[in-house]
């Protein structure tokens, strides 16, 4: 029975989600299955990628072939290298602990330039929103321009008017403080 390592649709229409599965070639797309592998998320910027490294070697040593996307996947993943370094222990090439060493140096490598790529990302995406504000801010000021002579008039008479409420004031205040300065010479005079 030849067996492949696929890729199984799931998910909506227009947002994909994969299971990566060891599978009958016999078998449909999405129908049965040996084992499932891991799980591929390409809706996500990095994509998100599960994978049972070991039991996927284990389907690779046993003689499984993946299909083009899935050996993409697996690559990407670290499981192909994984595979590799076991074919280097069997043929005595090197040890077990230093394919071990290795692959972890690799795994470690990796990690970094995902974590590099997301931080790209939202560098990226930091700028751009700053550069919608500075346009926005514009956009926002052109209009306060053009809206400006209509308002001018409108601060204008405003002004006008609270110019001469506190001319007012200040015209009744000094009358209303005079009164009180007069009373009190008055009764000083009285005394």
């Amino acid at each position: 029975m030849p067996v492949k390592i696929r890729l199984q649709r799931h998910g909506k229409k227009g947002k994909p989600f994969y299971w990566v599965v060891a599978a009958d070639v016999r078998a449909k797309r999405d129908g049965k299955y040996l084992e499932k592998l891991g799980t591929y998320n390409p809706n996500t910027n990095p994509a998100t990628i599960n994978l049972d490294i070991d039991g996927s070697v284990k389907w690779l040593q046993n003689g499984a072939q993946p299909t083009d996307t899935a050996r993409a996947i697996l690559s990407y993943s670290g499981v192909m290298m994984k595979h590799h370094l076991a074919v280097g222990v069997r043929k005595g090439a090197m040890t077990e602990e230093q394919a071990e060493e290795k692959f972890n140096a690799w795994l470690e490598e990796k990690k970094q330039k995902i974590q590099d790529k997301k931080d790209g990302l939202s560098k990226a995406e930091a700028e751009a929103r700053a550069k919608a504000l500075e346009a926005e801010k514009e956009v926002s000021a052109k209009r306060a321009a053009a809206a400006l002579p209509e308002e001018e008039v409108a601060e204008e008479a405003a002004e006008e008017t609270a110019e001469a409420a506190t001319e007012e004031a200040t015209a009744e205040a000094p009358a209303e403080e005079v009164a009180p300065a007069a009373e009190e010479e008055a009764a000083k005079e009285e005394e």
